[in-house]
């Protein structure tokens, strides 16, 4: 993903979720994907997939029980 994409996704994600805290970062080595995180902390890979002519894009969080548990 190139600097205007992420730019453009975390804004959607910023106003999305109501967090300016969020932040959508490039990923070393894979040009198909960025990371998201929220007040420095890793939370979620985002995914560009295109198909038929159209791009979309999957956001893949994992939530560990150990995470509910702090909740």
């Amino acid at each position: 993903m190139d600097p205007k994409e992420i730019a453009q996704l975390q804004s959607y994600l910023r106003k999305t979720f109501g967090s300016k805290n969020l932040e959508v970062r490039a990923r070393p080595k894979k040009k198909d994907s960025a990371e998201v995180f929220v007040d420095g902390e890793f939370i979620a890979v985002l995914f560009r997939e295109e198909e038929d002519g159209e791009t979309s894009y999957q956001f893949q969080m994992a939530i560990l029980d150990v995470d509910l548990e702090q909740a």
